[in-house]
């Protein structure tokens, strides 16, 4: 007969995670991962995507509208040299955001200041506010 004591040599380190999980914040700290970090906003003309990209050429970014998609990739390259703390993240970023709105794809713009990528998509005709008269009879 074989006894597998395999489990239990995690056991301390899988005690200590059931911990962090439960006292972590229900509003997730995921969000620190998604990079690059944006800001979605409308008004009534258009949607706007605002994405930090310190230090990223415009050369290495790449934007794809789909029908309900803003597909935003690009890599970010980091320095060589040795590091003692790294907070910026570098490597490939791919990040999607989805519109539920239809789009007029033959105005779309983009633009980079200041390391902040502003796209801007203006809304499809059909969907814009329109503000309708009463007649009195």
């Amino acid at each position: 007969m074989v006894i597998d004591f395999n489990t239990l040599y995690n056991f301390p380190s899988r005690f200590d995670r059931m911990f962090q999980d439960f006292f972590r914040s229900p509003m997730g700290d995921d969000r620190r991962f998604a990079y690059p970090p944006l800001n979605l906003s409308n008004d009534d003309e258009a949607i706007y995507v605002r994405a930090e990209l310190p230090g990223v050429s415009i050369d290495d970014v790449e934007l794809t509208l789909s029908d309900k998609t803003l597909v935003l990739k690009g890599e970010r390259t980091a320095p060589q040299g040795k590091y003692y703390r790294q907070e910026r993240p570098s490597g490939i970023f791919h990040r999607i955001i989805n519109i539920g709105v239809p789009v007029d794809r033959d105005k779309v713009a983009a633009a980079m200041t200041d390391g902040v990528l502003t796209v801007t998509l203006p809304k499809a005709e059909e969907v814009k506010p329109r503000s309708i008269s009463i007649d009195v009879a």
